[in-house]
């Protein structure tokens, strides 16, 4: 609120706002004593959630936890009235404490007990306020009953199955399942929506269930219920028919809107239908999706779990299928509920100081500010103006504050969407001063280091304090002291005249208070003669010394270690003042030997090695001939000499092992941002052992240290103690500072963030500043720990002046310069005009056109964007590549004009310009068109060089697949290339459609060179260069080139198992030619591998082996048809035998013809053998096998085969063949 006085009054106070330089807050120490004594209004701690959502099924606790002194009482409102807590048995207060308790043991319903509560904690000083605490009973309502009909659906259609949960607080947590708990398997067919709905896109047989069952979870009672199941019936068809995609969510219109709020989760939904399944595709309008999208569902649903402003806009969600596709688009806004931009703080303010309280939020739309006092709105302006304070705007000024006025002040900042609360006391302490530390201490303090003596104290109004000297003159500060503000005295330098009682005195208005403190300056301990490296022959004595000097009023004690740990003395060794003595040295004497000397207030150390040798090492030509080796790592690191940005670090060297140390590399490790990880400091000559290392401020340092030799590298050393430097407010500038806008109504100002060492101390962050160049606003500004900010609301392409500041806990550090930075752009509203060319030829054409207000543009000139492509050839039946390209013309001149290069000839161009700021293309200019002249064409296709045979060369190529005009002709020049030599060019022209010509050759050993291009009117255009093959060396195959760019190349078309031979040529310089490379493809089959079945010889032997088989199946079928001739008197009583015997006169044995009867391969019926091996004879005749029982026989007594005739008789009749046509009996006729 204003104070009386109108616009005058607001006037004033804009004034003094500007001119405002105010006191720091007075902060309080965490001294017990003075924590015990100090009056303050009270804090709120902790308090319940704004939306609270109880279980019934337990008490309700509603929190309210406060500080203060003295101790604050606690009350409460509900719904805006006063709640007695003491008149509800079932509710009582905690102890020393607002929480409220409330118990349904004894009965009562918690839904009775729903509604608004605010706690108020109240002392002498003031009044806190929590927020208003929205208490409400988790509900989880049962599923209506209801009879499900069974849901008949024919095959291929779309389906939406409806949950439709009962309404719970908080909303349950939906899902599918069938009757044997399992979940409903989901794809991008079936799925369930975000409203809990199972859509399908299409239904197929095997979706028939009976029980698809939506299951709802309440997360506050932990239970699930089910509503009753679906049975779903599929109606099947021989063929589904294929449908285009339509949208089952969201339904209606092509476009729908959707408002969320900042920081909040963003879910749109599209599903789809369609046979078959649509695929599902999300884009933004303006711009690509960010890395904040996220795609569920089967990318049915994009996420984004906090939202901010960027992610406003259109976006568009894309169904497709074979057979068609759909869009939809979702127009999201984004508003927020208010954010805290400054959030108010407690003061604590001694009397008459200045001082304000300042409340910054933002939202969407712009929360208002509303400030209350000890929760109370602040006076209006007809009541008594209060003149220590006043409101201005978001800000309240106190001014020459006094005792009594302390309060607490709440900032209310809400809009539509919500509301933030902020308490903040301005607490008015008058105290007298308190010295903090112990008294009279006794500070020892070596000469010449610099020397801090503290004096901690408090008091309020803020005491002044002055140190003196044995109480005597003025107050110290200057030359080589320094009087700090926490009431710390440095001494530069301490001496030894700088000994005595020093006294530090605190005064403010309500008294003093001192304390004294005695320094005494000391001589350094130090060692003045240091141990040496030495080598000792073994069994000799070795000796090294450590000489001290130190003051003589402080102990000290020595110390010797051998390789780092503590030395046993034993009986051999002897330790003196100033030496230690090691008699008879052995090799277990080898080592590092340390001598540290210590007092009470500083130490020092020196070390040495001892290197045992044998007798031989005695002699020079030995010793030198030791060879050289990596160095030992330093030893025994130590910091001294504490600055606030530098220490001296101290080591003893290690053994160089026969190569002197060169160089020193200091290693440094910090345990804040990159523990474990060693980085290089800085590197110095091998002859220091003692340096001043440069540090940056608030790092935690250790060092090692790494010697170098001519070898090498050492190991490194063992880490120092650690030093913590001071912390200091940042030393460096942001780099890297820029603002441009990523909208049309916005400005995102971003910056590189300093590196970890260059932080300085904890909690940085950086403060932004901004204004409008050149209108003379007031800078603008925000803290924020990120390296960028986005400035909104502005004007499109407006220029900023920036700035930048990096802070810390320790104060602020450099401003940066001021830069200029630009809003958002947007799209040109003009389009250039008069687009018209000139100068037209083959390739070039002259572009003019009329340029457009620089007003327009809406952003930064970029350039004039001319869009062109190819409408078409004039060559007729040429397909030509209608792609658009661009070219882009930088001109601000009143008549621009730009050459396009690169065309095509003899073709019809169309093109547009476009005016292009840095992110957007204005509309178009009008359409011109042009037609370029005619050019020379290209290469032809290709160009092949045929060796048909030794006396000819066949040629053929095609014509170019880019004639740039009507084509005449061709014309070939080719002469004869011998090495470096060449011959007379010789000519052939030809007309257009001939593309093939063989050429006579005189000679099969004249290489020849061809030159073929095709013609125009305009001439010859670019010239296919090939070079015939040489018969001697390239045998009489066909001749290909194939035009090389870049090795390796790939050579396809080959034929298996062919022989190649490859070079590889220029196509300017035909004699510049690698070596031939002889090469052969493999076969189809194995190379070595003949097909015999067309051999000549393979032939002629199966024809023999053929005529071989037939003749022998002759002979065999008239053997069988004559049964043979033998002496059946001589013959009769012998066994037959199991292999076929021919007999003196050439006759074949009966058992033979019939052994080779293909149809019965067994002994003659009725003949049997015998146990003893003979032949019985059989009971059967022959003659019952001849027939009509009438046997012949010869006159020599064989038997004629009539019984064989009888049989093949038999045979040949079942195929109805007589025996005149048998070709046995034919051939037995003829024997």
């Amino acid at each position: 609120m204003l104070v009386q006085g109108g616009p005058w009054v607001l006037s004033v106070m804009s004034l003094l706002l500007l001119l405002w330089q105010e006191v720091s807050a007075i902060k309080v120490p965490l001294d017990q004593k003075i924590q015990q004594d100090l009056k303050q209004p009270p804090t709120i701690m902790k308090q319940s959630l704004k939306d609270y959502i109880v279980d019934p099924r337990d008490n309700i606790i509603i929190e309210c936890e406060a500080k203060g002194n003295p101790v604050p009482r606690f009350s409460w409102r509900r719904n805006g009235k006063f709640f007695n807590v003491g008149k509800d048995p079932r509710v009582t207060m905690r102890k020393r404490s607002g929480t409220l308790e409330i118990s349904f043991r004894s009965g009562g319903r918690p839904e009775d007990y729903e509604g608004e509560y605010q706690c108020f904690a109240s002392n002498d000083f003031g009044t806190a306020l929590t927020n208003k605490i929205l208490l409400r009973v988790s509900k989880s309502p049962l599923w209506p009953k209801e009879v499900l009909e069974p849901v008949v659906v024919g095959e291929g259609s779309s389906l939406v199955l409806a949950c439709n949960p009962p309404p719970g607080l908080p909303p349950p947590h939906t899902f599918w399942m069938n009757s044997a708990m399992m979940s409903i398997t989901q794809d991008s067919r079936v799925s369930m929506g975000l409203n809990g709905d199972l859509y399908f896109s299409n239904v197929l047989a095997k979706d028939s269930h009976t029980d698809y069952s939506c299951n709802a979870r309440f997360l506050f009672t932990h239970t699930i219920q089910q509503k009753n199941p679906f049975t779903l019936k599929v109606q099947t068809s021989r063929k589904v028919a294929e449908t285009p995609p339509n949208f089952l969510s969201p339904t209606g219109t092509d476009s729908s809107r959707m408002m969320v709020l900042r920081g909040q989760k963003l879910q749109l939904e599209c599903i789809a239908a369609g046979v078959p399944t649509p695929s599902i595709k999300w884009f933004k309008k303006g711009g690509d999706l960010n890395q904040k999208v996220k795609l569920d569902n089967f990318n049915k649903t994009l996420r984004i779990d906090s939202v901010s402003e960027e992610d406003a806009g259109e976006y568009m969600c894309m169904a497709n299928n074979q057979i068609g596709s759909i869009r939809h688009s979702i127009y999201v806004q984004v508003k927020a509920s208010p954010y805290w931009l400054d959030k108010p703080f407690n003061l604590v303010l001694a009397p008459d100081e200045n001082s304000r309280l300042v409340c910054r939020a933002n939202g969407n739309p712009k929360p208002l500010i509303q400030w209350l006092v000890n929760g109370e709105p602040m006076e209006s302006d007809s009541s008594l103006p209060n003149l220590s304070r006043s409101v201005v705007g978001d800000t309240i000024i106190f001014r020459s504050v006094q005792i009594g006025s302390s309060a607490v002040y709440q900032c209310n900042a809400s809009n539509h969407h919500g509301y933030l609360l902020a308490n903040a006391f301005v607490s008015i302490l008058d105290m007298a001063p308190r010295m903090l530390g112990a008294k009279n201490q006794l500070i020892k303090v070596i000469e010449n280091n610099r020397t801090f003596l503290d004096c901690p104290f408090f008091g309020s109004p803020l005491p002044e304090l002055r140190w003196f000297k044995n109480g005597q003159g003025s107050g110290l500060d200057g030359g080589q002291y320094r009087v700090y503000i926490n009431g710390s005295l440095e001494i530069k330098r301490a001496r030894v005249e700088d000994q005595g009682t020093y006294t530090c005195v605190a005064r403010n208005i309500l008294g003093k208070e001192e304390n004294q403190v005695r320094l005494e300056v000391k001589e350094p301990t130090r060692i003045v003669r240091a141990p040496e490296h030495q080598s000792a022959i073994r069994g000799t004595m070795a000796r090294f010394d450590c000489r001290v000097k130190s003051d003589l009023t402080l102990p000290i004690t020595v110390t010797w270690l051998k390789d780092d740990k503590p030395l046993s003395l034993g009986w051999r060794l002897k330790k003196d003042e100033d030496s230690l003595s090691i008699p008879d040295v052995n090799e277990q004497d080898e080592g590092t030997y340390t001598c540290t000397v210590k007092s009470e207030i500083d130490q020092d150390t020196a070390s040495a090695r001892l290197t045992v040798l044998e007798d031989a090492s005695l002699y020079p030509s030995q010793s030198s001939a030791l060879p050289a080796d990596y160095p030992d790592p330093p030893m025994d690191l130590e910091v001294s000499d504490p600055e606030a940005r530098s220490i001296r670090l101290t080591w003893i060297p290690g053994d160089d092992h026969n190569s002197p140390v060169t160089q020193f590399l200091v290693q440094f490790e910090e345990d804040r941002w990159e523990p474990g990880q060693w980085q290089n400091l800085s590197s110095y000559p091998g002859d220091l052992n003692s340096v001043i290392l440069q540090l940056s401020p608030f790092v935690n340092y250790q060092f090692r240290v790494i010697a170098i030799n001519s070898v090498g590298k050492s190991r490194p050393s063992r880490p120092s103690q650690r030093y913590q430097t001071s912390g200091a407010s940042p030393d460096a500038i942001p780099s890297g500072l820029k603002g441009w806008g990523t909208k049309n109504t916005n400005m995102e100002i971003s910056w590189e963030p300093l590196l970890d060492t260059e932080q300085n101390g904890p909690n940085l962050h950086y403060s932004v500043w901004w204004r409008r160049k050149d209108t003379g606003e007031e800078w603008n500004n925000v803290t924020t720990v990120g390296a960028k900010h986005i400035v909104h609301d502005t004007e499109t392409y407006v220029p900023y002046e920036i700035k930048l500041q990096a802070r810390n806990d320790f104060g602020p550090g450099p401003e940066s310069n001021i830069i200029i930075g630009y809003s958002g752009e947007d799209k040109p509203t003009a389009p250039p005009t008069d687009l018209h060319v000139s100068k037209i030829d083959s390739t070039n054409v002259n572009v003019h056109w009329t340029p457009v207000d620089p007003n327009t543009v809406l952003g930064e000139f970029k350039e004039y964007r001319l869009y062109y492509w190819r409408e078409g050839s004039m060559v007729k039946g040429l397909h030509v590549n209608k792609e658009k390209k661009t070219k882009g013309f930088y001109s601000t001149v009143a008549q621009p004009t730009g050459i396009l290069t690169d065309l095509q000839p003899y073709s019809h161009y169309r093109m547009f310009m476009v005016v292009a700021n840095s992110r957007y293309d204005g509309p178009p200019s009008n359409h011109a068109e042009f037609h370029t002249k005619e050019g020379v064409p290209d290469l032809p296709q290709f160009f092949k060089i045929v060796q048909r045979s030794p006396d000819s060369i066949h040629l053929e190529w095609d014509k170019p697949l880019e004639p740039n005009g009507i084509l005449i002709g061709y014309t070939l020049n080719y002469q004869a290339v011998n090495g470096s030599r060449v011959g007379h060019m010789q000519m052939e022209s030809f007309l257009p459609n001939v593309t093939a010509y063989r050429l006579r050759l005189p000679d099969q050993a004249i290489r020849y060179r061809f030159y073929l291009a095709a013609l125009t009117e305009v001439g010859a255009g670019k010239v296919y260069t090939e070079e015939s093959p040489h018969f001697t060396n390239e045998g009489n195959g066909s001749v290909s080139s194939v035009p090389v760019n870049q090795p390796p190349i790939k050579l396809a078309g080959l034929i298996e198992g062919a022989k190649y031979r490859l070079r590889v040529y220029s196509n300017e310089y035909h004699s510049i030619s690698s070596n031939v490379v002889t090469f052969e493809t493999s076969a189809a089959y194995i190379k070595d591998q003949v097909d015999i079945a067309t051999q000549g010889w393979f032939i002629g032997l199966m024809c023999a082996i053929a005529l071989i088989i037939l003749i022998l199946l002759i002979v065999c079928f008239i053997k069988r048809s004559r049964g043979g001739k033998y002496p059946v008197r001589d013959k009769k009583d012998l066994p037959l035998e199991g292999v076929d015997q021919k007999g003196e006169d050439g006759s074949f044995d009966y058992h033979c013809s019939l052994k080779s009867s293909d149809e019965d391969n067994k002994p003659l019926q009725g003949s049997q053998n015998s146990l003893d091996g003979g032949v019985k004879e059989s009971d059967d005749s022959l003659v019952d096998y001849g027939e009509g029982g009438d046997g012949q026989f010869n006159e020599d007594g064989s038997f004629i085969g009539q019984y064989t005739v009888k049989k093949d008789k038999d045979e040949t009749e079942g195929n109805e063949s007589s025996e005149a046509t048998s070709p046995v009996n034919a051939i037995y006729s003829l024997a």
